[in-house]
């Protein structure tokens, strides 16, 4: 069969191609997501049929989640245990998120949540569209509706409806939990440590896939005051962070695991905690990272050691490469970061001159610069100490070691100084680079003189 013929017998008949629906991509914006609800508003789909999964949902096992619950006897507490009738499993009611007055039962793994959906839709596009959805005329059975006969406050002859639609989640409980606090008490952040991490996440993954924008905005701001995207805010960040461990010098380090950060950024598509992410764990050695002892940063993390995407791990190895290259570049260039010198006219006269930004101890400062060079080859490249993965606490220790309050020269203080500032701008420019962040996700391989390797 020739290709003319081929394409004539795969392609769609006229009629079908014009009846058929508009392919949406997963991601889609909330723009096109209410595009597509609008289509289904002529339809009488009760909203108690929705399962609203994952984008990715086709390549995850079949659910066995349901919304045809069956009820046992009376708790303590003066509610019928709930239990799946597919399955058997008990269901309990969220004890904090469950309204007595509320208008939508969603349920999340094993636990079930009742609030309002006037509140949901208010914030999500998504809710919004699925409110907006004509219901059927007839009422809610047993397997499309939550039976409030069951619950202890129901009062026999009450002439408010006897079931309320039902809506099941293919999220995690915790997740659903902290974004519905969220959203019924308003967020309440912490210090970004890792507890705070856990919750912030699961806000942001909800907040992102049902489209609840100024929640998604405000969870984002907050975690960029960890993993900022300009060098004034990492300074802000390590602040806190050293403050941190001179207060709990026993204690875990404050910030969570860079491949967490990294894994949710791709997740909820925010990019530009990526770069702050990507130059945290490239500061570790590979068996800090990787094989770490309990006296390491990442030591006292559950094993095993969350990870990230092959194509991130090679983005990561190509970082810490182009790292290193950089502290040894600084350490060279420090020597050339001498002021303008002049022959000293008189020696009365130096002291002034050299306050004024000219250099009037040019042989000495250059032996000085000399050992400097030496002192900081040896203790960054040769003895490996504190910050010899770190390219800007080099270049901010560098700009140190003369300081202009007891060196002799404050020329070359000031100079030296001055030149480690513009350094610490120029690394920070150049992590998106470094780590290649500009270069698709789950690109087979890297270009920009990246040696291709199997990880």
């Amino acid at each position: 069969m020739n290709s003319r013929q081929d394409t004539t017998a795969v392609s769609p008949r006229r009629s079908d191609r014009k009846t058929s629906t508009p392919a949406v991509s997963s991601g889609a914006t909330g723009s096109k997501q209410r595009t597509l609800m609008q289509a289904l508003r002529s339809s009488t789909l009760p909203i108690s049929n929705f399962q609203l999964s994952p984008p990715n949902s086709a390549n995850l096992p079949k659910d066995d989640t349901s919304t045809h619950f069956i009820y046992g006897e009376r708790d303590d507490s003066g509610h019928s245990r709930v239990f799946d009738a597919q399955t058997g499993v008990e269901l309990r009611r969220h004890s904090d998120l469950w309204f007595y007055d509320g208008s939508l039962v969603c349920r999340a793994e094993d636990t079930l949540f009742r609030v309002h959906m006037s509140l949901l839709a208010r914030h999500s596009v998504c809710f919004e569209d699925m409110m907006a959805i004509p219901q059927p005329e007839e009422e809610l059975n047993e397997k499309t509706g939550f039976d409030l006969s069951q619950e202890k406050d129901w009062r026999t002859g009450s002439k408010t409806r006897a079931r309320i639609p039902i809506i099941v989640l293919q999220d995690s409980a915790e997740d659903v939990e902290y974004l519905l606090k969220a959203l019924i008490d308003g967020p309440t952040f912490g210090n970004n440590d890792r507890d705070d991490f856990r919750v912030v996440s699961g806000i942001l993954r909800l907040s992102t896939k049902y489209v609840f924008e100024l929640l998604r905005s405000a969870t984002l701001a907050h975690l960029s005051t960890a993993w900022p995207s300009t060098l004034k805010g990492w300074e802000l960040r390590e602040d806190l962070a050293q403050s941190y461990e001179l207060d709990h010098p026993h204690k875990q380090r404050l910030y969570p695991h860079p491949f967490l950060v990294i894994s949710l950024a791709r997740e909820v598509e925010a990019p530009h905690l990526l770069p702050a992410a990507f130059y945290d764990v490239s500061r570790y050695t590979y068996t800090q990272i990787f094989d770490p002892g309990e006296d390491d940063p990442f030591g006292l993390y559950p094993s095993p050691c969350p990870m990230i995407p092959p194509c991130d791990m090679q983005r990561l190895c190509v970082g810490k490469e182009a790292t290193q290259h950089t502290i040894t570049n600084l350490i060279q260039a420090m020597g050339n970061s001498l002021p303008n010198r002049q022959p000293a006219l008189h020696s009365t006269h130096a002291h002034r001159r050299s306050s004024n930004g000219i250099c009037m101890t040019a042989t000495n400062c250059k032996k000085d610069f000399g050992e400097l060079v030496d002192l900081a080859t040896q203790h960054y490249l040769f003895d490996r100490e504190r910050g010899s993965c770190d390219p800007l606490y080099v270049a901010e220790e560098l700009g140190q070691l003369k300081g202009a309050e007891f060196s002799e020269c404050k020329a070359c203080a000031l100079s030296l100084e001055c030149w480690a500032s513009r350094e610490r701008e120029k690394i920070w420019k150049m992590i998106p680079a470094w780590f290649r962040l500009d270069a698709p996700v789950g690109a087979a391989t890297l270009k920009a003189n990246v040696v291709t390797a199997t990880i």
